[in-house]
C-alpha cells in the first residue's frame, strides 16, 4: 500500500467490506473531503436450519399449560397488590387531609377560647371587687397573726376543722 499525501485509501479486508487506512498522512491544516466508498452487497443467502436448532426454536415460542398459569397467577398477584397499595395510598390522603380539618378546628376553637379568656379578664373591675367587699360585706384587710401558713403535704386542699393552736 502506498501513502497518500491527500486522500485516504481504501483497501479491502479479508472479511469484507471497505475501510479506510488511518496511517494515512493529510497535510495541511483544513479538513479535505473523504471518498466515500460504497460496495452493493447481495443479500445474504437464507442458510438451511438443521432440524435441532428449528425444534429448540419452536420450544421457545411454545407456551404449554403451566407456563400460562403461572403467568395468570403472577398477573392476578401484582394487580391485587397494586389495587391494595393504592387503596392505602388514598387512605393515608384522605388522613391527611382530616387531620389537617381537625388541626384547622383546634386553631380556630384556641382563638375563641383566648378571645373569650380576654374578654372576662377585661370585664374584672378589681377596684369594684374590693370597694363590695370592705363596705357592704364589712372585710377588712388581716392584721399581723390572723395569717397563717400551711406546710403543703402534698394534697390539693386544706380543710380546716377547727380553731388554729396558738
Amino acid at each position: 500500500m502506498a501513502r497518500t499525501t491527500g486522500r485516504r485509501q481504501a483497501r479491502r479486508p479479508a472479511e469484507g467490506g471497505y475501510r479506510y487506512n488511518d496511517s494515512a498522512y493529510i497535510a495541511g491544516n483544513t479538513a479535505r473531503k473523504l471518498d466515500v466508498v460504497t460496495e452493493i452487497r447481495k443479500p445474504p443467502r437464507k442458510r438451511e436450519l438443521s432440524h435441532a436448532v428449528k425444534k429448540n426454536r419452536d420450544r421457545a415460542v411454545y407456551m404449554n399449560l403451566g407456563y400460562v398459569l403461572f403467568l395468570s397467577v403472577s398477573l392476578l398477584m401484582a394487580g391485587w397488590i397494586l389495587v391494595g397499595y393504592i387503596r392505602l395510598q388514598s387512605e393515608i390522603t384522605a388522613s391527611i387531609k382530616r387531620i389537617a380539618s381537625m388541626e384547622s378546628t383546634l386553631n380556630s376553637l384556641k382563638v375563641a377560647n383566648d378571645e373569650e379568656y380576654s374578654r372576662i379578664e377585661s370585664a374584672i373591675d378589681l377596684e369594684e371587687i374590693r370597694r363590695i367587699a370592705i363596705t357592704e360585706l364589712g372585710m377588712m384587710y388581716p392584721e399581723e397573726g390572723q395569717v397563717m401558713t400551711v406546710p403543703d403535704g402534698g394534697s390539693d386542699y386544706v380543710r380546716q376543722l377547727g380553731e388554729p393552736v396558738e
